[in-house]
């Protein structure tokens, strides 16, 4: 029997081999384990449209997956980064939220990453007002619609 993953010690053999300098913080973030990154190197760890920390997300998932289909998802952040950033994106899908509210009319977001419209469907889940809807298909980046929820009689 083989023995489970340890998502810190995956990130730091990837990133390792990836020849970075680095340490690596564990957090818990709303039931997530966050895996920190604090480095010299945070804007390449980052990647442009923070493609580089998407992608090790990712990837460190996916293995972590695979080794154990019940292993819980992970977050990669650099320097808090993603945190912030995330804190950005929830603050305009509030305001997005604000004008559906005031016009009654759906509003679309921009294309957004898996990870993005995870962060905004987790905002309007319990929204008594917005609800939330993206398309069900397999694309990479897609649009979430925010509008009114039904009211129930």
């Amino acid at each position: 029997m083989s023995t489970p993953l340890n998502a810190r010690d995956l990130l730091d053999t990837m990133l390792g081999y990836l020849g970075f300098v680095f340490e690596i913080e564990e957090q818990e973030r709303d039931g997530h384990l966050v895996l920190q990154i604090y480095t010299h190197e945070a804007d390449r760890l980052i990647g442009k449209r923070d493609q580089v920390m998407d992608d090790l997300q990712y990837l460190l998932n996916r293995m972590l997956q695979t080794a154990d289909p019940q292993a819980r998802r992970v977050i990669v952040d650099v320097e808090h980064h993603r945190a912030m950033r995330d804190d950005a994106l929830v603050e305009k899908m509030k305001h997005l939220a604000e004008a559906v509210k005031t016009t009654g009319r759906p509003i679309q977001t921009e294309p957004l990453n898996s990870y993005d419209r995870y962060v905004v469907h987790n905002v309007f889940k319990d929204d008594p007002e917005v609800a939330t809807w993206s398309p069900p298909d397999d694309a990479k980046v897609k649009r979430i619609t925010l509008r009114l929820r039904k009211k129930t009689a």
